[in-house]
C-alpha cells in the first residue's frame, strides 16, 4: 500500500533499472566465453577481457548514441566548386572506428592465420559480436575490410599492394593515395539498380585501357556502402564477361580516381554508417582474377561477409537480451521483480536460449575458417554459412521486438536503446543476399556438392542418440530432401530445418543440459507456437541468471 501521508517527489525516479554500464561484454556472456574456450582456447577468453571492458563502458554507449544522432554528410564540392564527394562522419564515428581496428577486427586475422595463430578468426569473431554491442553500424567498414583479403588473393601482385594496410591496426582515415596511409579500409560495389542481388545483369562496362590490366569503368551502382574507404571491389562487363576489379580512391600518382558520390541512402537503420550510389565514368580499375569470373572472384568476400551477418545478427540478439534481462532483474510490479513472474521469466528464458543458440553457431563458424585446410571444416562452411545466414538474421528481427516489449513503454524509447537495435535488426538478413538468395543457395551447394550434405550429417550426428527431439527432426530433414520436385518452393523449410538441427546438436553437446533441453522441447516440439514465451521444459530461472549481464 502507498503511504498517501508521505509527500512524493516527481523529480526523483525510482523502480527504474540502472543503465546497464560498466560490464565486461565478453566476460558477463557465459555463452560466448564457453564457445571460444570450447573452439579456442581459455586464453583467448583472456585476450578478449581488455575489448569487452571497453565494450561495457558508458563512454562506448555514448558514442554509439552520438555516432546514429548526428548522420554522415556528403559535400560533393568545396567552396570554390571541385568536385570532392566526401562524407563527413560525426567524431563518436571516428572514435567507434579507431578502436574497432585498433583491436584487430578487420583484416588483421588473415597475417595473423598466415603467421601461424591457430585461433586468429575466431578471437576476431568474438571480438567482432562484442564490439558491434557498441553501436553496430560501423561494423560494416569493418566487415568489408576483413572480407576483401581473401578475395585480393585472387592476384598476388595486388594482395602484397593492398593487404599489409588492411591489416594494420592503424584507422587511418582520409581521401589520400595509399603510400601516404599507415591503414586502409575496403569497400565493395557488386549490386546495381535493375539487377540487385542477379548480378549478371549488371550493365556497368569495363573496357581496356592501354595500362595492362586497367580497365575504365563506365556505369551505376546503387548500394556501395562507406564510399570513404580507400578501395573497393566491383563488378563489371567486360568483354569476356561479368568481372571483378579494384577500385582505388586515389590513384597512386595522387589524383582522386573518378567516383561520383550522387547521394546517401536514407535508410532504415544502419544510419550512422553511410550508404551510396556511385557513378562511375572513366573510373580507373584493376582486373582481380580473370575476365568472365567475377562472381567466382569475389565470393570469398561474399562467404566473409555472410559470416559477419551471422555474427552481427547474433550480436543484435545478445544485447537485446543483455538489455532485457537486466531490466526485469531489476523492475518491479504487481508485488515482486519482474524476473519472478512466470510468464516474464518464460519470454526471457527463451529469448536467452535463441540468443545462445546463435552464439553458438555463429562461433562454430568462426572455428571453421581457422580449419582451411581440413576437408571437414570447409565443406560445413560452405553448407552451414547460407543456412546460418538465412536462419539466424531472420529470426532476429522477432528477438529483438520481443526483448524490447520487455521493457515495456520505456523499451520503445529511443533513449533505452531497443528502438535502434529494433530498425538494424532486419539489414542482415538482405544485406549479402536476401532470405530468398540463401535459401536458394543452399539448394546449389546441396545439388553440386555432395560433400556438404556429408558435413551437415557428420555435424549433427555427433549429437545422435543425446536427444529424441532432435533425432526425429534430423531425420524429418532429411526427409524433405527427398522431395525433389518440391525443393525450390520449400527451401525456406530446408534452410531453417538444417540450421535449427545445427544449433540443436551444439546445445545438445555443449550448453547446460537446461537450455537443450528447452531448445529441443520449443524448436522440435509439437506445442511450439512460433512466438516467445511458451516454454514448456528446461529450468528457466537457471536459463535466465545465465543470461543476465554481471556489472563490477
Amino acid at each position: 500500500m502507498t503511504d498517501l501521508t508521505q509527500p512524493v517527489d516527481p523529480r526523483v525516479a525510482t523502480n527504474q533499472a540502472p543503465a546497464l554500464v560498466g560490464h565486461n561484454v565478453v566476460t558477463s556472456d557465459v555463452a560466448l566465453t564457453e564457445a571460444v574456450a570450447r573452439h579456442g582456447s581459455p586464453e583467448l577468453v583472456e585476450e578478449l577481457v581488455p575489448l569487452g571492458a571497453e565494450a561495457g563502458t558508458e563512454e562506448a554507449r555514448e558514442h554509439g548514441v552520438l555516432a546514429n544522432r548526428h548522420h554522415p554528410e556528403l559535400t560533393t564540392y568545396d567552396r570554390f566548386g571541385n568536385r570532392i564527394d566526401e562524407v563527413e562522419f560525426h567524431p563518436s564515428w571516428h572514435w567507434l572506428m579507431e578502436r574497432a581496428v585498433g583491436h584487430g577486427l578487420q583484416a588483421a586475422p588473415w597475417e595473423q592465420q598466415e603467421a601461424g595463430d591457430p585461433y586468429a578468426h575466431l578471437k576476431r569473431a568474438a571480438g567482432f559480436f562484442a564490439w558491434s554491442q557498441t553501436e553496430p553500424g560501423h561494423g560494416c567498414p569493418i566487415s568489408m575490410t576483413y572480407a576483401a583479403v581473401p578475395a585480393l588473393r585472387a592476384d598476388d601482385a595486388i594482395a602484397k599492394e593492398w593487404t599489409p594496410l588492411l591489416a594494420a591496426r592503424s584507422y587511418d582515415p582520409g581521401v589520400r593515395p595509399r603510400s601516404e596511409k599507415s591503414g586502409a579500409l575496403a569497400g565493395m560495389g557488386m549490386t546495381e539498380k535493375q539487377g540487385g542481388s542477379d548480378v549478371r545483369a549488371n550493365q556497368t562496362r569495363a573496357v581496356r585501357t592501354d595500362e595492362d590490366g586497367w580497365y575504365a569503368l563506365h556505369g551505376h551502382k546503387w548500394f556501395t556502402s562507406a564510399p570513404m574507404n580507400d578501395l573497393f571491389l566491383v563488378l563489371a562487363q567486360a568483354e569476356g564477361g561479368l568481372s571483378c576489379f579494384v577500385v582505388p580512391r586515389v590513384l597512386a600518382d595522387g589524383t582522386r580516381n573518378r567516383i561520383d558520390v550522387v547521394r546517401l541512402k536514407d535508410k532504415l537503420g544502419n544510419r550512422s554508417n553511410a550508404s551510396s550510389e556511385l557513378e562511375l565514368d572513366g573510373t580507373l580499375a584493376q582486373r582481380l582474377g580473370d575476365e568472365g569470373r567475377g562472381v567466382r572472384t569475389i565470393i570469398e568476400m561474399v562467404a566473409a561477409t555472410r559470416l559477419d551477418c551471422v555474427l552481427g545478427s547474433a550480436a543484435l540478439m545478445r544485447h537485446a537480451l543483455a538489455e532485457a534481462s537486466w531490466h526485469v532483474a531489476h523492475r518491479s510490479a504487481f508485488g515482486g521483480l519482474l524476473v519472478d513472474k512466470p510468464l516474464m521469466l518464460n519470454v526471457v528464458a527463451d529469448l536467452a536460449i535463441e540468443s545462445e543458440a546463435a552464439t553458438a553457431l555463429a562461433m562454430r563458424l568462426a572455428a571453421a575458417v581457422d580449419r582451411p585446410g581440413d576437408a571437414h571444416e570447409v565443406a560445413l562452411r560452405r553448407i552451414a554459412l547460407p543456412l546460418a545466414k538465412f536462419w539466424v538474421c531472420k529470426r532476429t528481427p522477432a528477438m529483438v521486438a520481443e526483448a524490447l516489449e520487455c521493457l515495456g513503454g520505456n523499451g520503445y524509447v529511443e533513449e533505452s536503446g531497443l528502438p535502434l537495435m529494433f530498425r538494424e535488426s532486419p539489414l542482415n538478413s538482405i544485406w549479402e543476399g536476401s532470405g530468398n538468395v540463401n535459401a536458394l543457395d543452399v539448394l546449389r551447394a546441396l545439388g553440386r556438392e555432395p560433400e556438404v550434405l556429408q558435413a551437415w550429417i557428420t555435424e549433427v550426428g555427433a549429437a545422435r542418440g543425446a536427444d529424441s527431439r532432435l533425432d526425429r527432426a534430423v531425420d524429418d530433414t532429411l526427409a524433405l530432401l527427398g522431395d525433389t520436385g518440391a525443393l525450390e518452393s520449400g527451401a525456406r523449410m530446408l534452410a531453417g530445418r538444417m540450421a535449427a538441427c545445427l544449433q540443436g546438436s551444439l546445445l545438445v553437446r555443449f550448453a547446460p543440459p537446461e537450455v537443450a533441453d528447452a531448445f529441443c522441447g520449443s524448436r522440435f516440439g509439437t506445442t511450439y507456437g512460433g512466438t516467445f514465451g511458451m516454454l514448456t521444459s528446461g529450468s528457466l530461472r537457471a536459463i535466465v541468471d545465465r543470461s543476465v549481464p554481471v556489472v563490477a
